[in-house]
């Protein structure tokens, strides 16, 4: 009867190490995707500036009468003549089309 006992109390000790050893595991493992997450969050964001300066970059160099702004007929002759502006257009599943719809969105005039 001692023995039975004495074998229950090990068990549940036992058991309740292990649950400690898992929690501290899994709990290791949440920290390190949080940081993850926010590292992936920070590259995004380096991502999109660089993105924003290639755009820039791209829209200076189709700007033909060079008063920083850009027409809408600029802007065609830029996809129809520049290849890295096509290659992003294509990226973005933009065709003639929408980048008349777009052009009229984004314009301020």
């Amino acid at each position: 009867p001692l023995a039975i006992i004495f074998v229950g109390s090990l068990m549940t000790l036992v058991f309740g190490v292990l649950n400690l050893i898992i929690a501290v595991i899994v709990d290791v493992f949440a920290e390190n995707r949080h940081k993850d997450v926010f590292e992936r969050a920070n590259e995004l964001e380096e991502e999109e500036k660089e993105q924003k300066a290639a755009l820039g970059q791209i829209f200076k160099r189709i700007d033909a009468d060079g008063d920083n702004k850009l027409s809408y007929d600029e802007l065609v002759q830029g996809a129809y003549k520049e290849a890295e502006f096509q290659n992003w257009l294509r990226v973005m599943d933009i065709d003639s089309r929408d980048l008349e719809q777009l052009f009229a969105i984004v314009d301020e005039d």
